[in-house]
């Protein structure tokens, strides 16, 4: 019961962390087909890992009750979404070291806070924050792609443990009915015996 409930609630983790990314990195691949260029590959390998395992995440989870008999199988391909998160987490990780927010901290008359599009002012001293947006939905892109990995690990152990427990409760519930009709079929022997007895007495 428990590795059942811990599978269901990381699956929803993994939901709310995959959407996002898909939603990111669809951004850029829309971006770069209107430009009529090739999407790089280091954005491209992510994406399509993320958005397969977006709908194998939906499905275990919405078929659940159906899915939960083949906990090895769904342990073996969480792995290799695993594997797979991993190589689009390499691809990508160039941007890992990009510093994508530039602050400058000056001096002044007047004190200005650039926050974007948004501008504070005060006297005293001037503060310039500028985050590019690019850089940051690929930094965000590439940590939720190590946050995947580490959750479809957790629930493809989850899976596995799971489904030796369904598979050794549905072993027992077959000995504990075979052994209930055994005895059934053995009591019915002893009565048709005695009947039989009583018959020729």
């Amino acid at each position: 019961m428990f590795f059942a409930i811990f599978f269901v609630t990381t699956r929803i983790l993994q939901l709310l962390i995959l959407i996002p990314t898909v939603g990111m990195l669809a951004w850029f691949v829309d971006n770069f087909t209107k430009a009529n260029a090739l999407t790089p590959a280091s954005i491209l390998v992510l994406f399509i890992v993320s958005t397969l395992a977006l709908a194998w995440a939906l499905f275990t989870v919405f078929s659940y009750h159906r899915s939960s008999s083949n906990g090895r199988f769904i342990a073996l391909i969480d792995l290799a979404f695993v594997g797979a998160f991993i190589a689009g987490v390499y691809y990508l990780r160039g941007i890992a070291s990009e510093d994508c927010t530039t602050v400058s901290v000056g001096r002044g008359n007047d004190w200005t806070a650039n926050l974007g599009d948004i501008q504070v002012s005060g006297p005293g001293a001037s503060i310039s924050w500028r985050t590019e947006k690019r850089c940051a939905m690929l930094k965000a892109s590439f940590a939720f792609g190590i946050i995947a990995a580490i959750q479809f690990f957790c629930t493809a152990i989850a899976a596995f443990f799971h489904g030796d427990d369904h598979v050794e409760y549905a072993r027992r519930d077959r000995h504990h009915s075979s052994r209930h009709s055994h005895r059934r079929s053995h009591s019915g022997s002893r009565h048709s015996h005695h009947s039989h007895r009583r018959v020729y007495v």
